[in-house]
C-alpha cells in the first residue's frame, strides 16, 4: 500500500477489495493458433499494437520505447 500511495495518494487497505478473474482477449493466427507475442503495425502515421499478451503490463515501459523509437526514425 505504501507504493500505492506514491501513485493515490491517501489510499489504504481499506480501499482495495478482492475482485474476481478477468478475461482478456488474445490474437489468433490464420490457422487457429493463439499468438504468444507482440504484435505491433505500423502503416503511416498509425501504430497498431495488435496482440500484447502476458507479460504486457511488465513490458509496457520496453513495448513504448519500441514503439517510440520506432516512431521516431520514421520521421
Amino acid at each position: 500500500m505504501k507504493d500505492a500511495g506514491l501513485y493515490i495518494p491517501g489510499v489504504g487497505a481499506r480501499d482495495v477489495v478482492r475482485g474476481g478473474a478477468g478475461v482478456r482477449a488474445q490474437a489468433l493466427d490464420r490457422d487457429g493458433t493463439l499468438v504468444d507475442d507482440f504484435r505491433i503495425h505500423r502503416v503511416g502515421r498509425i501504430t497498431a499494437v495488435r496482440n500484447a499478451p502476458s507479460p504486457a503490463a511488465t513490458a509496457s515501459m520496453a513495448i513504448a520505447e519500441h514503439i517510440t523509437t520506432a516512431a521516431l526514425d520514421a520521421d
